[in-house]
């Protein structure tokens, strides 16, 4: 990684070479996603919040349901982050996570996680006071069906203290796949150049 700092102390002052060294701390900062988003799901670890397993062993066997169904990196991927949010936001995790995904992922992966949380209302909202059809908003929507699939068949029984996830270092190798390089970002030429 560079030592050399950009000069200015407002951005209005800044040069082009400025930005050609925040480009280069960029681009060692991107390459390091992957191992924070590990990171991350490490905080989730030992917290159980009532569930019969902790939100990581949740993630795993989510994430372990979808690659042993044959789904591709990506979407597996995503099984495993949909919850990354629960720490920082509790009351719209499902937004977090998508937001962190949305740049490397397709518009459907994207979609089901930023959906999941008012999809997987449909086997809990009845207990809680909450309308479980509150999903049939999105009835028609090109992904209805398979974030409907994605809570049945991956995430709903994924609180089963018996079942025998893959370790989270099965995972590893596929997070730094996917997030190798953005598909859509606002930034995409500058992360390319600085690659």
């Amino acid at each position: 990684m560079s030592e050399k700092q950009a000069e200015f102390r407002a951005m209005t002052e800044a040069s082009k070479e400025d930005w050609g060294v925040i480009a280069e701390h960029m681009g060692d900062f991107m390459r390091g996603l992957p191992a924070r988003l590990v990171s991350h799901l490490e905080l989730l670890r030992g917290d159980y919040g009532g569930y019969p397993v902790d939100r990581l062993e949740h993630c795993l066997q989510t994430a372990t349901r979808a690659l042993r169904d044959g789904r591709d990196e990506e979407y597996v991927v995503c099984a495993l982050l949909h919850d990354i949010g629960d720490t920082l936001g509790p009351s719209n995790h499902a937004d977090v996570a998508a937001v962190i995904l949305e740049p490397y992922v397709s518009e459907e992966n994207h979609w089901i996680i930023k959906h999941h949380g008012i999809f997987q209302g449909y086997y809990f909202f009845h207990h809680v006071g909450l309308d479980r059809d509150a999903r049939e908003t999105f009835r028609g929507h090109q992904y209805f069906d398979a974030c409907a699939e994605f809570c049945e068949k991956y995430d709903q029984n994924s609180f089963d203290k018996d079942y025998d996830s893959e370790p989270l270092e099965t995972f590893l190798p596929m997070i730094e796949r996917v997030f190798a390089s953005p598909r859509k970002s606002l930034y995409k030429r500058a992360l390319a150049e600085a690659s």
